[in-house]
């Protein structure tokens, strides 16, 4: 049993961990638990608490008898199990009576949900359509379908106080039925009211899940991983609860006791508070989660995973255990939160193969041997026994296999390269050299060995990839390393060594002879001045490579013959000089924010702010020469016309006396 703790409440896993095996003896049982205390307080609920595939719900009956679950969804008719619909996923539906299968029907659509309206003794399934199929099991026959404004529908569910229909719609919408007259009496929009100033929401929010309680409280699931809270007499939510996982809400209930609403979805389960939101506590399970069940109002939590695996929970604090483990209440207390102990450090597990090996073959079926699995589990000290009968020597061999682990460990800290690398295999030499020698120092024991460049992953590619090959002629290389030229003679002639160990497949790699300690000592005083000369001598080659390849160019250049190039101009454009195109294009190229400053610059963009806090952009747009030309002769003409105008004022009538004209 394991026991997790969040805001001070304790919930208990009845269904992880191991259990002692059946065929145990109670002898050894009684052992076992004065050996372990996990053992002693191991508690066993339900045996083999698993389904033959994974299932998708998971119910309790009205009586709390039975546990039931399935891959798509279901109802009990009954209190019992005596009447259940199954929903399938191949649009069957399918009526099991307490003896088994009894009837087989087919809806227009796939199926997604349903509920049973009891006093019209109706059946609601929605699904991928936007009408709500209705099925009445007194009279056989299916009845007129209530059409939604929605594409299609996820879920539903019914209010057994007053018999509300309500179903969620893939647009986010919640839309209430009367069933009474068939009409439509509300209208909840969830994808906005979902949407808060701390939620990121990616795509249109769907209606994942729906749970009513009580005559007047409903709540809302979201695909995007939000929980609404309503009061039935008003269009906005009393609280949003985000689960910040962005999963679909799986499952919806009410825990009256506590005013508790648990939400799930395939992480993790959290309990809130419906009156002020605050969390309870959360419960986060091994496998991912497809449908939670709250056990009748009770301390226990039944969960349907990823798994054939069900899950059982329980948490004292919110209710009493089930009437059936009642016993629960009282070991709680004694529970600790520790890791549990193997139960089985006495006994081997061992296959048939190893039973062969063994020679054990013919103990299949005794009571030393006790089937498992796909093997047997037996006593300890027998398998050690018949171990050393037929390998004496296995300590021996155990002792070598040890020493030769040792030596490869130590091995492997060395570089060991057979082959050279691709690139760059001067440099590689190099490093092995450099490697040889540090190992062969005196003070290596005293000094941190640092990691190689060979062996490091980090520059693996320098050794791969052909683009970090090193430019031997690169005039950066030649003056940076002088003496290179001199160094690498002799492990050139390594390197031309190996290659050819490599064309004749030898494995072992043999070094090649040296100079005499003293011809290296008198070469390493010499280095100083050969650094000079070498250094000079590699400027003046430069020089002379330098001025050889401005010759070549130049005569280049006085070969070259020079072409004109043209470009078109778009039209209603003028071409003036390159160097506006140049600045254009420059402009062009430029960032947004570059350009906007360089506008506001010139005059042609202003930015201000506005009362309520919002920014107000103001430009003039940019007018080609062929606009300018028109608007400068529209206003030629404006004022030409202005000109010629005569006066009208002498033509106005004057006033007469007598009876206006009407």
């Amino acid at each position: 049993m394991q026991v997790s703790s969040l805001n001070e409440v304790k919930i208990y896993s009845l269904s992880c961990g191991k259990s002692l095996p059946e065929w145990l003896s109670d002898r050894k049982k009684r052992a076992l638990q004065k050996k372990d205390v996990d053992v002693r307080r191991r508690i066993e609920l339900i045996q083999d608490f698993e389904m033959p595939t994974v299932c998708t719900t998971i119910k309790v009956s009205k009586d709390g008898q039975y546990i039931l679950a399935t891959v798509v969804t279901f109802e009990t008719l009954s209190d019992d199990y005596s009447k259940i619909v199954f929903l399938h996923n191949d649009r069957y539906i399918e009526f099991h009576s307490q003896s088994g299968f009894y009837y087989k029907t087919r809806i227009p659509k796939f199926g997604r949900d349903f509920s049973y309206h009891y006093p019209s003794c109706d059946l609601y399934f929605v699904g991928a359509s936007s009408e709500v199929y209705r099925l009445n099991l007194e009279q056989g026959r299916y009845l007129n379908p209530l059409h939604t404004d929605a594409a299609e529908n996820n879920v539903c569910d019914i209010n057994s106080v007053h018999g509300l229909f309500a179903t969620g719609t893939i647009e986010g919408r919640v839309e209430c039925w009367d069933p009474r007259s068939r009409n439509r009496v509300g209208l909840l929009d969830c994808a906005l009211n979902s949407v808060t100033a701390d939620s990121e929401i990616n795509s249109l929010p769907t209606i994942s899940a729906l749970k009513f309680n009580g005559a007047l409280t409903m709540a809302v699931g979201t695909s995007t991983g939000q929980v609404l809270l309503y009061d039935l007499r008003s269009d906005k939510p009393l609280l949003v609860k985000d689960h910040q996982y962005g999963l679909p809400i799986k499952s919806v209930h009410f825990q009256d006791s506590l005013d508790l609403i648990l939400s799930a979805d395939s992480r993790i389960i959290k309990m809130w508070n419906k009156n002020s939101g605050k969390i309870f506590t959360s419960l986060e399970p091994e496998h991912d989660l497809n449908d939670v069940c709250l056990y009748h109002n009770s301390g226990m939590l039944l969960t349907a995973n990823e798994t054939p695996k069900m899950g059982i929970y329980y948490i004292p604090v919110l209710g009493p255990a089930p009437r059936w483990c009642s016993f629960l209440d009282n070991l709680t207390e004694e529970l600790e939160e520790n890791p549990e102990s193997t139960v089985y450090d006495d006994y081997k597990f061992v296959t048939k193969k190893d039973l062969e090996n063994l020679g054990l073959t013919h103990l299949i079926g005794s009571p030393f041997l006790r089937a498992y699995m796909h093997g047997f589990f037996m006593d300890i000290r027998l398998y050690h026994k018949v171990k050393l009968m037929v390998n004496p020597f296995a300590y021996e061999e155990y002792r070598k296999d040890k020493i030769r682990q040792k030596i490869e460990e130590t091995r492997a800290q060395r570089v060991q390269l057979k082959k050279l690398p691709k690139v760059n295999k001067e440099l590689a030499l190099k490093l092995i050299e450099e490697e040889e020698e540090k190992q062969k120092s005196t003070w290596k024991k005293k000094v941190k060995s640092l990691p190689n460049i060979l062996t490091d992953d980090r520059f693996k590619v320098m050794f791969e990839n052909p683009d970090f090959q090193v430019d031997e002629e690169s005039e950066e290389f030649r003056l940076l390393n002088p003496l290179v030229s001199k160094i690498s003679e002799k492990r050139k002639k390594k390197l031309r060594l190996l290659e050819q160990q490599e064309l004749h497949g030898k494995e072992e790699e043999e070094e090649p002879e040296g100079k005499p300690s003293d011809a290296e000592s008198s070469e390493s005083s010499d280095d100083e001045k050969d650094w000079v000369e070498e250094v000079r001598k590699q400027r003046k080659l430069l020089q002379q490579e330098e001025k050889v390849k401005r010759q070549e160019r130049r005569k280049e250049d006085q070969q070259t013959v020079l072409k004109p190039q043209f470009y078109e101009i778009k039209a209603g454009e003028e071409f003036r000089s390159f160097k506006d195109s140049a600045m254009k294009q420059k402009l062009l190229n430029k960032t947004l924010e570059d350009r906007l400053k360089i506008e506001a610059k010139n005059g042609t963009l202003s930015v201000s702010d506005t009362t309520v806090g919002s920014k107000q952009l103001t430009f003039t747009l940019k007018r080609s020469e062929q606009q300018k030309k028109q608007q400068e002769a529209e206003k030629l003409h404006r004022q030409e016309r202005k000109k010629l105008r005569r006066s009208a004022g002498h033509l106005k009538s004057r006033h007469r006396r007598g009876r206006p004209f009407h």
